[in-house]
């Protein structure tokens, strides 16, 4: 089941990952953490131009991770917690995947895996 699951989301999640691979659009992504933003306001904070901008925000959403809401005569660009929620997922199955291998790992074993031991210090302050 959690394998259908990723394999239903993994073109959604190749899209993401894709688009996130680029510097310029993981530093949109986290000015968008803030909240919605026009185009002109992230511009503001980025080392590209404005049309560089919104190339990278259409990429974005087209990866799904972006949504545009007009406001007026702006458009104001924010995260889409459905595409986020979709890339989370599918990296979430990595972690779980992790774990179940390391709990089979832990109930095969017979011996618990061994700890450094602890050494404590006494620290005698001379007088």
């Amino acid at each position: 089941m959690a394998n259908q699951i990723r394999d239903q989301e993994r073109p959604c999640a190749d899209a993401c990952l894709s688009a996130l691979g680029d510097p310029t659009r993981r530093a949109i992504v986290a000015l968008l953490r803030d909240g919605p933003r026009p185009v002109v306001a992230l511009a503001r904070d980025l080392p590209v131009s404005r049309p560089a901008v919104s190339q990278h925000l259409a990429v974005l959403s087209d990866a799904g991770l972006v949504e545009v809401t007009p406001q007026g005569t702006k458009r104001l660009y924010g995260l889409c917690p459905k595409g986020l929620s979709a890339l989370r997922r599918y990296l979430d199955g990595f972690w779980d995947t992790a774990l179940s291998d390391f709990a089979t790992y832990v109930a095969q074993t017979e011996e618990p895996p061994m700890l450094p031991p602890i050494v404590k210090t006494l620290h005698v302050p001379v007088a």
